[in-house]
């Protein structure tokens, strides 16, 4: 099976500045999108599973959605803050993937502000003519998403790896867990681990905050399998840790 994390045609990284690696970026960075690629894959999907009418299943399919969405933009933050800028200035050669990444970033944006309103009208009719804008919507997005994902790690994280330190890394990383609700992550972070290899969820849950690892071994695994169980009735429900 092919990884997902391939060049394809027409492709082209930069240079990659001379040094050691700094740090592991890269590796994080694929953990973390392999979570957009499922759950983006998954949205429309999801959208097309709730019957018309049934406003209940509509609004909680919705409200996951919405901090799907939530997540992915704070995670977008976090890398025009606290990557991009010193990618730019550390790997002068890069400029132009730079601004390849921003201008994907803002493309993203632009349509997370178009599905918002469609979102929170269809939780409150879940009738089809929304669900179908809805499911198109999600389907757009998701193209978007799927290059930029793969951009990223096969041309930027090389580059990030040699001229960011583990500290700036994991600081890029840490930007979008303290902009989440603690309770939010305990939930959630099942569904991050379960689309990771077992080695990646080892070394991804050694980076959550100790109150956040506990309240999972606590609660949030829980969580996770009925929130799994909910959105996709008679699944089976992946495993985690």
């Amino acid at each position: 099976m092919t990884d997902f994390f391939t060049m394809q045609p027409g492709e082209t990284a930069p240079p990659l500045p001379s040094g050691p690696v700094l740090c592991a970026g890269t590796a994080g960075m694929r953990r973390i999108h392999r979570f957009f690629l499922w759950a983006y894959g998954e949205a429309p999907g999801l959208v097309s599973s709730v019957r018309a009418g049934d406003t209940a299943r509509a609004a909680y399919v919705g409200e996951v959605l919405g901090n799907f969405d939530k997540v992915l933009h704070i995670h977008h933050e976090g890398e025009d803050l606290l990557m991009y800028p010193q990618l730019k200035e550390r790997a002068p050669a890069c400029a132009l993937h730079v601004g390849q990444m921003l201008e994907q970033h803002r493309q993203v944006t632009q349509r997370l502000g178009a599905i918002e309103p469609v979102r929170l009208r269809w939780m409150d009719r879940a009738d089809e003519e929304s669900a179908s804008e809805l499911a198109a919507l999600y389907e757009d997005l998701s193209r978007v998403l799927n290059v930029h994902r793969r951009r990223e790690v096969t041309e930027m994280m090389p580059v990030a790896d040699r001229v960011m330190t583990e500290k700036e890394m994991n600081e890029t990383g840490q930007h979008g867990i303290r902009q989440l609700d603690k309770k939010f992550l305990v939930g959630y972070l099942g569904m991050v681990l379960a689309t990771n290899p077992p080695a990646d969820r080892k070394e991804l849950f050694k980076e959550i905050p100790p109150p956040v690892r506990l309240g999972y071994k606590l609660v949030g695994r829980r969580m996770y399998r009925k929130q799994y169980a909910t959105l996709f009735p008679g699944r089976p429900v992946p495993e985690t840790l």
